[in-house]
């Protein structure tokens, strides 16, 4: 699957990020995680902790794939609103759901002070606004709930906007510490923590395939190399491409864009460097980086063609500029990275964790949607907590056949 392309500025802050040597001989583990990326990482991080011999292999190297592209905005707010996921799971699935998410912000804000890499975590605010008046209902909908079920936020007017921003939305839900995050360093900084615990790591190791062996009761996996590893779990964290060794049928995908800006000098007219994001679909987003960039993100377009989707790359950015000077005329951009990339969602707004007859022991890590770094962390500790202690309660929330309010 060609996922991405163009130009990435997230591996351009971390030149000298550690390498791993390829797998060049038989192994077998208890814990085979496939995927170099940040929900391979996150995975290895929690397992890095318990007395399981653990490997994780990666096809190219460390971080390389989805992870370059990711915008890495930390929020427990999803493009489904929880009032429309409630309609679809009801209300006690989608109020655990919700503190889960909460709980994995939090976890990733502890592990990026566990670690010894520095991956420029930092708590951020967010607004998200009404794109239109018809908007404001459902958007004031959202807020109740979210405030009755513990939320850090407020509802801004108009008029409330317009004072703390250069620009005008019709209302708008201010959140209090969600955060932003470089997924690069973080993925790096949480292998080479596990890898200090004594988790194997190997880059350029491709898997090639996999079969269970029914007198072994183990997966086992061949690399293009001529290795093969014997594992008694599998964990598929290959994002994107996973869904190329099983196909889910509640995934789609849509093409999705992405600008990084050179640095910029005077940042004062961005009111507390809040996350911004809208209620229009497609929708923009923006946030700020460690070294005072701003990433500009959306207008998404649906194609899951590659040559398609790269064809409008220069059309794109061009676009997501002209949309960020109108909502902030008075600061100066220029785009200096920019890339087209999938981004792959779930019909019904939950991310999955796949557990398939064909799979004997293994587990398919799909965290897809616009929260995908915080669904990785969530679903990591689930799937580690299922292996360590053979039950974790909230699998089945996440399941692919996750129950659904009236089935059938």
């Amino acid at each position: 699957m060609n996922v991405q392309s163009g130009t990435y500025y997230w591996p351009t802050t971390f030149p000298d990020a550690p390498s791993y040597r390829v797998l060049e001989e038989d192994l077998s583990c208890d814990v085979l995680i496939i995927g170099g990326g940040s929900s391979g990482a996150q995975c290895a991080y929690y397992l890095a902790d318990t007395n399981l011999d653990v490997a994780v292999i990666e096809k190219t190297t460390i971080g390389s794939g989805s992870t370059s592209s990711n915008t890495a905005l930390l929020q427990y707010s999803g493009e489904k609103m929880f009032t429309d996921l409630i309609n679809t799971f009801g209300s006690d699935y989608i109020e655990r759901h919700l503190q889960l998410l909460k709980k994995a912000i939090n976890e990733i804000e502890a592990a990026s002070k566990n670690v010894t890499i520095d991956c420029e975590f930092s708590r951020r605010d967010t607004l998200y606004a009404a794109s239109c008046a018809e908007d404001v209902e459902s958007l004031k909908k959202e807020y109740e709930f979210l405030k009755q079920h513990n939320g850090e936020l407020t509802f801004l007017s108009k008029e409330e906007i317009e004072a703390k921003y250069p620009f005008s939305r019709e209302a708008a839900i201010y959140s209090y510490n969600d955060a932003e995050i470089n997924p690069f360093r973080f993925t790096h900084a949480l292998l080479e923590h596990a890898a200090r615990k004594g988790i194997k790591i190997y880059e350029h190791t491709e898997m090639n395939g996999q079969h269970f062996d029914d007198k072994l009761g183990k997966m086992i996996v061949s690399t293009k190399n001529g290795h093969t590893i014997q594992a008694r779990y599998v964990i598929f964290a290959a994002g994107y491409e996973g869904t190329e060794i099983k196909k889910e049928k509640k995934a789609s995908f849509v093409s999705t864009y992405t600008v990084t800006t050179q640095p910029v000098e005077d940042l004062s007219q961005w009111y507390n460097r809040t996350l911004i994001w809208e209620t229009a679909r497609p929708y923009l987003y923006m946030r700020t980086t460690r070294d005072n960039r701003i990433i500009i993100g959306g207008l998404d377009d649906n194609t899951a063609y590659s040559e398609d989707r790269d064809s409008k790359l220069i059309h794109k950015k061009t676009q997501l500029i002209e949309e960020f000077n109108k909502m902030f005329p008075t600061i100066q951009v220029q785009a200096e990275y920019y890339l087209a990339a999938f981004y792959g969602g779930t019909m019904d707004g939950i991310p999955i964790i796949g557990k398939y007859e064909a799979y004997p022991n293994s587990y398919f890590l799909f965290a897809f949607g616009d929260n995908g770094m915080v669904y990785s962390q969530l679903l990591s500790k689930i799937i580690v907590e299922e292996i360590v202690k053979g039950n974790c309660p909230d699998l089945d929330l996440y399941l692919q056949d996750r129950p659904l309010l009236n089935k059938g």
